[in-house]
């Protein structure tokens, strides 16, 4: 998912009265599972609040060259948009399109591959990350900074120097090579299309993003009730 600065304060109120309940259920019940968070993602306010987040982060289109620009122009346009994404995704047809692959070039000569979603897209990644945000935040360790809402760089500096001037000199430093690639991560079984209780709705929150793509098990979330299936983009191949 495309990292998106979401402020809390220009959210709706039903929104961050929303954002707040899921936050204090999941710090107060460490070890509960949230059962039914697809249905909030396809609320109005939360696809709206979505909407804006992406406007506001800008970006170029993705394949299909629509800019976010094009798709808010007119309120009656965005709304129109609002309603499409709605629809899909409630139905259940909402598929993501191919990501627009762009190579960064690297100070040690190598190139960071980046991903491009389309604009609708990246609103329904805004519209899921509204609503997973909190809850996984109660999570989080006081001390940790990276990619965390209200946090940045600085407020790490300024947490380290606290520590040094409190006594603290020891440091760790360690650089998984290669941590995201496919096959540093995930067990090498084939997960078949389970059809036991329950397996619909624990898997629709991610279905929206899937393409044809290899599937593999993963250890469950403690957040998501038997959430096994992980998709990746990989080459099909024949497993022994």
């Amino acid at each position: 998912m495309e990292e998106l600065s979401i402020r809390e304060a220009s959210l709706p109120s039903s929104l961050q009265a929303l954002r707040q309940k899921l936050g204090q259920k999941a710090k107060q019940q460490k070890r509960y599972r949230f059962y039914s968070l697809y249905g909030l993602v396809c609320r109005h306010d939360v696809l709206q609040a979505a909407v804006w987040a992406v406007w506001r982060q800008g970006g170029a289109p993705g394949v299909d060259g629509v800019s976010i620009e094009a798709m808010a122009a007119t309120p009656e346009r965005e709304a129109v948009f609002i309603a499409q994404i709605q629809r899909e995704l409630r139905e259940q047809t909402y598929r993501a399109q191919p990501v627009r692959r762009v190579y960064i070039p690297k100070p040690n000569g190598k190139l960071r591959p980046l991903g491009i979603p389309t604009v609708r897209d990246r609103v329904v990644q805004a519209a899921v990350k509204l609503i997973l945000e909190p809850i996984f935040e109660a999570d989080f360790e006081e001390s940790s900074y990276g990619f965390r809402p209200g946090r940045s760089a600085h407020d790490a500096l300024r947490a380290i120097q606290q520590h040094l001037k409190e006594g603290r000199t020891a440091v760790y430093d360690a650089d998984l090579a290669s941590y995201l690639d496919p096959y540093s991560y995930y067990t090498l079984t084939v997960e078949g299309c389970s059809k036991s209780c329950g397996w619909l709705s624990k898997t629709l929150i991610r279905k929206p993003f899937c393409r044809p793509r290899e599937t593999w098990t993963t250890e469950s979330s403690p957040r998501f009730t038997r959430c096994m299936i992980v998709c990746r983009d990989t080459p099909r191949r024949r497993m022994a």
